[in-house]
């Protein structure tokens, strides 16, 4: 397949959402250097109100996506919101889609990662309680999510991406007044990065509240953080409307818009597609 005329593959998520129009004001803003691909078909269903067609159509268009990036008939997919509580009533048995493409691609070193215009994200642990943060957090996951992320950005156009691993205790411990994690979790990870990773420049343990900033101002240009909401509150304070969601780690990449199906205002026409607009420019990035 040439990479002169990549295909990116594209789903409609819960066709009751707003995925059908953010899909289709994006594709009218595409580039021309890529063929556009529908996974799946659209469904007869009424804008705002989901159903047991809407989310099996939703979980089907999955499987044919994930399908279609392990065969390579497609160079990489945009997919488009879909409701987890509808998916989970239908059979669907993870906790996202990025456990879900990681699965049916046999990938087992993979990540979630959040990237805007302004800030690109990459979690450590995702979904779980904060008290349980510190103990799932460790130096080689540290340095696992390291190489990910600094993979990505190169695909990206970063050829030598500058990496910065956020402390996880405020003020990164005081020198362990409030927690030991930087020095014997965070330093020996970033000795190990600089060590393994020397096309890239890694920094840290950086300050937490300091570290966003920086990198939104261009000190940086991605962050290994340790927990959820340390990263998305920022990068959800200052790259709400563009962020995206991508799986790294997958042999071909997968991204979303990061948003919900806004059940809401689905089928009002006022729609906001600028994530899926960059949704499908990070997916395109990443074959070009």
């Amino acid at each position: 397949m040439s990479l002169e005329s990549p295909i990116i593959g594209y789903t409609l998520g819960d066709q009751a959402g707003i995925g059908p129009e953010v899909i289709r004001k994006a594709l009218e803003q595409c580039s021309g250097s890529a063929e556009y691909r529908l996974i799946g078909a659209a469904i007869d269903c009424r804008p705002g109100l989901p159903t047991q067609d809407t989310a099996k159509a939703a979980l089907e268009h999955l499987e044919m996506a994930a399908e279609a990036l392990r065969s390579g008939s497609i160079d990489a997919v945009v997919t488009a919101p879909v409701c987890k509580e509808g998916l989970h009533r239908v059979g669907f048995a993870y906790p996202g889609q990025t456990e879900f493409f990681a699965d049916r691609l046999g990938v087992s070193n993979f990540a979630m990662c959040l990237t805007g215009k302004r800030l690109t994200v990459a979690l450590c642990t995702t979904h779980l309680a904060l008290a349980e943060v510190p103990e799932k957090l460790t130096s080689s996951e540290i340095v696992r999510i390291g190489g990910l992320l600094g993979d990505f950005l190169r695909k990206q156009g970063k050829p030598t991406p500058r990496l910065a691993v956020a402390g996880l205790n405020p003020h990164n411990g005081e020198s362990g007044a409030f927690g030991d994690e930087e020095s014997r979790i965070i330093v020996p990870a970033v000795q190990q990065l600089q060590e393994q990773m020397q096309w890239c420049a890694v920094s840290g343990p950086c300050v937490p509240d300091c570290v966003y900033r920086d990198a939104a101002e261009g000190a940086y240009d991605g962050i290994i953080a340790p927990y959820h909401d340390q990263a998305l509150i920022p990068l959800k304070l200052l790259d709400f409307d563009n962020a995206v969601n991508a799986t790294i780690g997958l042999p071909r990449l997968r991204v979303s818009p990061d948003h919900g199906t806004a059940f809401g205002i689905a089928g009002k026409g006022i729609a906001n597609p600028s994530s899926t607009i960059r949704a499908f420019q990070v997916a395109l990035s990443s074959v070009s």
